[in-house]
């Protein structure tokens, strides 16, 4: 992204002024309080809303529009329900297609990969919301996209099945070096699952903080010193950009 800028009619800048790189394969952030801009970014970068200011760039070409190389996974699980798990995975595909025998062969994997194997023919309503999480995230992997962006997706989860699904989201991303961009409101969260955080205040980004934890991560890694460390380090900046305002 490049000094990109967005308003709604009527309204003050949503968005302003933001430069944001993501490199292939790494894992970023983006944190902030309540109405700052975040998700309006994530949209932005996921082609959704197109800037009124600035340019943005996926795979050396501008981005214009949402397509197979992006996959986006949002607040809620927004699965289908009337239909089953395995067709709501599959969906991506049959909105362009008839699924191939290989492509439902791959939404089987995905779905035992994330432990939903024997749920394949259970409907969205006898899941639990753990469960419907790992089919969207599931959805948004069916076609490999070389971007996936998520919007706060564990947030309304208890904290156990939450920390279980940012494992399962590393994993699988590691796995097939999918570019990540997340956004939450959850310091530890982010710097749990990130190569960077970026702190968003009142439509800009202003400051990226690079984490530098050992990967693969696990339960250790929760409570390290160098976790604490950083997660100290977001909350520093939120709080300085609340003093500045």
């Amino acid at each position: 992204m490049r000094q990109v800028g967005y308003t709604f009619p009527g309204w003050p800048p949503v968005v302003q002024g933001v430069d944001w790189d993501v490199g292939e394969g790494e894992f970023h952030c983006l944190v902030g309080r309540s109405g700052c801009g975040k998700t309006t970014l994530l949209k932005l970068a996921a082609g959704l809303l197109h800037p009124d200011q600035g340019h943005i760039t996926f795979q050396d070409a501008e981005l214009r529009a949402p397509g197979p190389r992006l996959g986006f996974v949002f607040q809620s699980p927004t699965l289908l329900e009337w239909h089953r798990v395995l067709d709501n995975v599959l969906l991506p595909v049959s909105l362009q297609h008839r699924p191939t025998p290989a492509e439902t062969e791959r939404a089987q994997q995905l779905l035992a990969q994330l432990g939903l194997a024997a749920h394949a023919g259970h409907y969205p309503r006898q899941l639990s919301g753990g469960q419907q999480s790992r089919v969207a995230l599931a959805r948004a992997l069916i076609l490999e996209p070389a971007l996936l962006l998520l919007d706060e997706p564990f947030a309304a989860l208890d904290a156990i099945t939450r920390e279980e699904l940012q494992d399962d989201l590393l994993h699988m991303c590691r796995e097939r070096r999918t570019t990540v961009l997340f956004v939450t409101h959850d310091i530890a969260e982010a710097v749990y699952l990130a190569d960077r955080v970026a702190v968003m205040d009142a439509g800009r980004i202003v400051e990226h903080i690079g984490v530098d934890l050992p990967r693969p991560r696990g339960a250790a890694t929760r409570t390290s010193e160098g976790f604490v460390h950083r997660c100290a380090q977001v909350r520093l900046a939120m709080h300085m950009d609340m003093v500045a305002a």
